[in-house]
């Protein structure tokens, strides 16, 4: 990308950028291209990171390996849905997904729980989203039951209107006077370190702002 594309493309993220400076989306834009340089064949072929380029950067970056959560999280990022995540879904993305406020990440983690997309979180999404993310260690009990149990559990703090499922105004509450009830049902957020190590990488050196353009 020349030099002028790049700065026009960095003046307009950073305009539609609430968390990220300019050297910050700059870099980010130049961090992009290589990951899609590095994902496909023909340089220029492809202007985005399909699924399992993005997905592979949620298991090596941020240390993600539930795959039911790592696909919903493509699709948060993966606003048109065209099936590539794109620089600027990229930039917005990552805005949220690094530094967004409580309300950005709790409207983003119900999204991602939300599996049928109708505006709530069934039990029955609960107890494949908990299945998935804790099937970890063999026992000798049934599984599902424990789940089932742990799912009754989850209902009885969060869903404030009694109504048998979660909708945002549910989630919203019980998260409100619980953080860690953010990601009950799995991991979505890159946890602390990671998120320090990813922007220490990929942020550092911003006293070189005036050389980045290069």
């Amino acid at each position: 990308m020349n030099r002028k594309r790049l700065q026009k493309l960095t003046d307009t993220l950073t305009k539609n950028s609430k968390h990220f400076n300019k050297f910050e989306v700059k870099r980010l834009i130049k961090l992009f291209y290589t990951l899609v340089g590095e994902t496909t064949e023909r340089p220029g072929s492809v202007t985005g990171l399909d699924r399992n380029a993005f997905r592979n950067i949620l298991h090596t970056t941020f240390g993600m390996t539930d795959d039911m959560i790592m696909d919903r999280v493509f699709r948060g990022f993966d606003k048109d849905n065209d099936g590539s995540v794109n620089v600027s879904e990229w930039v917005h993305g990552l805005s949220l997904f690094l530094r967004g406020s409580l309300e950005e990440k709790m409207k983003y983690c119900f999204e991602v729980f939300d599996l049928n997309g109708d505006g709530f979180i069934s039990k029955e999404e609960m107890f494949h989203m908990l299945k998935n993310s804790l099937l970890k260690q063999p026992s000798e009990e049934d599984p599902d039951e424990g789940i089932k149990d742990l799912v009754e559990i989850t209902l009885k703090k969060m869903d404030h209107d009694h109504d048998g499922k979660l909708s945002f105004a549910d989630y919203e509450k019980a998260v409100r006077e619980e953080t860690l009830l953010l990601e009950a049902f799995g991991p979505c957020l890159p946890d602390p370190k990671s998120q320090m190590e990813f922007e220490a990488q990929v942020f550092k050196d911003s006293n070189e702002f005036q050389d980045v353009t290069s």
